[in-house]
């Protein structure tokens, strides 16, 4: 299926340099934020205290928020739990707390403006259950990319492999440069995001690697940005309908799936315009500069003895 064919390729191996220059700035860049300024981790990761609350009807998970917002608790999580009825308040480790006590202060934050709830539970979350998912979480990270890796280098050439895990791990590295910038809050739904990237923006490489491996076998004459260029050309179609589809879809849940489900969406509009940027515009470059070519691809056809170049026994 496509919207729009175009007939000339478009030549963008010709300004590759350009293009992986702006990606290695922007890559340091988000390097550089990590290291200066951090990610602003969630309770998951550095422990806090659970309280779970019931109300008698469908809870306001705004007025929730605002409640506790006026009481002084920053940085608090707050999400249904199991029903519409029941919401799970995340808070974070504080000095001077006492989490015996903080059950019975959160329903009196929020009997000003979400009166009617009940305490169920108050739980303490160490730091050390938060240290556990940070490690999880990278081993998560790790499997995922020897996994690409691994399948890339099977299916196509390890050149491919090498070109579409550093635009993968390009893109990864970005997200989490945003984050660290603007100090929005990491929590597991963002890393689940990371980790949906990952496999989001290499299903977009080997797709284009699928048609430079078509068009090195059906096609001669061509040089190898020439072989690119087509590639990339010939797959701008599906690239607009599938990514701007799940943009959409992305951006839908952005402006209207509230804060539980904000900076989740967000890490994926992130990662969906860097993956396709990193899919066409650096993988292909890395791959051309590996040194890629027809020979790889294209396995010469054997000489049987007494035959001549026609393949004729004489």
């Amino acid at each position: 299926m496509e919207f729009f064919r175009i007939r000339k390729d478009i030549p963008f191996m010709r300004h590759a340099l350009v293009f992986n220059v702006i990606s290695l700035i922007t890559f340091l860049l988000a390097v550089l934020f990590l290291f200066s300024r951090g990610l602003h981790l969630s309770v998951e990761f550095i422990g806090g205290t659970l309280v779970e609350i019931h109300y008698s009807q469908a809870a306001d998970l705004e007025k929730v928020r605002e409640s506790l917002g006026k009481a002084g608790y920053a940085d608090t999580s707050v999400q249904h739990f199991g029903s519409s009825q029941d919401v799970l308040v995340r808070l974070p480790i504080k000095a001077d707390q006492n989490t015996a006590q903080i059950g019975n202060a959160v329903i009196q934050a929020l009997d000003a403006d979400a009166p009617g709830a009940t305490l169920r539970r108050v739980e303490f979350v160490g730091p050390q259950v938060g240290r556990e998912l940070a490690e999880n979480g990278a081993m998560a990270l790790l499997v995922v990319v020897m996994g690409i890796v691994i399948y890339l280098a099977f299916r196509f050439e390890w050149r491919f492999a090498v070109s579409a895990i550093i635009a993968n791990l390009h893109d990864v590295i970005i997200i989490l440069g945003f984050f660290a910038f603007f100090q929005w809050e990491f929590s597991l739904s963002v890393l689940a995001a990371v980790l949906a990237v990952l496999g989001y923006s290499v299903n977009e490489s080997v797709v284009v690697f699928d048609r430079v491996r078509e068009t090195f076998k059906k096609t001669r004459g061509l040089t190898t940005p020439q072989v690119l260029d087509h590639a990339i050309t010939s797959t701008i179609s599906r690239t607009v309908i599938t990514h701007g589809s799940t943009q959409m879809m992305v951006l839908s849940m952005l402006v209207f799936g509230g804060e539980t489900l904000y900076y989740f969406a967000l890490a994926l509009t992130i990662g969906i315009c860097f993956g396709i940027y990193s899919s066409v515009l650096v993988a292909s470059p890395l791959v051309m500069w590996l040194g890629v070519s027809r020979e790889q691809f294209v396995r010469p056809k054997k000489q049987i003895e007494g035959a001549n170049e026609d393949g004729a026994v004489v």
